[in-house]
């Protein structure tokens, strides 16, 4: 599948120049983690754009907000991240287009990616590196299945915890499918 700016562009909300700067590393991260099938191409598409404000940041804000105040050690949420040091919390705030958080999360993906992000936890900001990590977490996490089976709600809750933004999500989804010419 060819990935355009175009079909990124409908699929992510992104702008035409957001949408032409990540298009060739969405291209690369489908095709090495697999995301082929155009239903997944459309989820992945619609799930990254609205995890990145449109392909606008690869990096979370931070306030820090009261949420992210509990990725600081020693409360439970910084445990289930792997947030074991003082910092941990901002040091490993959600980066690439699928906000990978968490000392765990980044441990793994560093593996995954053959990248040294504990070390430089900001090369999940930069294009490629926000566009892999993204591959990398739906293949690792098994995302693909429920994307070509059309469980979407299901697949916002595995990226998101939850069901934030659906709405916005389901339009990016609805649009990417178009894009794409898939009719259902």
């Amino acid at each position: 599948m060819n990935l355009t700016p175009e079909v990124v562009a409908a699929g992510t909300g992104a702008s035409p120049a957001r949408a032409s700067l990540f298009a060739p590393f969405m291209q690369a991260a489908c095709e090495t983690y697999h995301i082929l099938d155009p239903r997944d191409v459309a989820a992945f598409l619609a799930q990254t754009g609205h995890e990145s404000d449109h392909l606008i940041f690869s990096r979370e804000l931070w306030g820090p907000t009261a949420a992210q105040k509990l990725y600081e050690p020693p409360s439970q949420k910084a445990r289930a991240l792997g947030n074991t040091q003082p910092g941990d919390g901002e040091r490993f705030c959600g980066r690439g287009l699928i906000q990978i958080t968490g000392r765990r999360n980044y441990t793994l993906a560093a593996i995954g990616l053959e990248l040294d992000l504990l070390n430089h936890p900001e090369l999940l900001e930069q294009p490629e590196h926000a566009a892999m990590s993204a591959g990398w977490f739906w293949w690792n996490n098994k995302l693909s299945a429920l994307a070509t089976a059309g469980m979407f709600t299901t697949l916002t809750e595995r990226i998101n915890g939850g069901t934030n933004g659906l709405a916005d999500r389901q339009a990016l989804w609805d649009a990417a499918k178009k894009a794409l010419g898939l009719t259902r």
